[in-house]
């Protein structure tokens, strides 16, 4: 006779371990600063000089240059970004990406896309 018990026991573990996932994700629209912006060349938030072919990205509290993979939920297609500023700041958006990391997951002629996040928790 099988007992219930390890069953149950490993399905609990298994649901301990992912609420204490290491990772946050957030899903939203993003955008991103244009190829030959006025953006291009100025300072970021975090004091670095911003270059549209970097792949990096603007968004509101995740800390500086934590690494995010940004995916474009309408394609599939994935980037990975290094946050060096703060933004956006059009209602509705969650992160706004360089030129290249636009261009990367095919959201350059739509402007926009709707996108999930995915980075590392920071611990305190």
């Amino acid at each position: 006779m099988y007992s219930i018990k390890p069953f149950i026991f490993s399905l609990l573990g298994l649901l301990l371990l992912a609420s204490c996932s290491k990772y946050i994700t957030e899903t939203g629209d993003a955008s991103y600063y244009g190829k030959g912006d006025k953006y291009n060349g100025r300072k970021t938030a975090n004091g670095e000089v911003f270059d549209t072919y970097d792949y990096t990205a603007a968004h509101k509290t995740i800390p500086f240059n934590t690494t995010v993979w940004v995916t474009n939920l309408d394609n599939g297609k994935t980037t990975k970004v290094r946050v060096n500023d703060r933004g956006p700041y059009a209602k509705n958006r969650i992160i706004d990406l360089s030129y290249a990391a636009a261009k990367e997951i095919d959201m350059v002629r739509s402007g926009t896309a709707r996108v999930k996040i995915r980075y590392k928790k920071h611990h305190k």
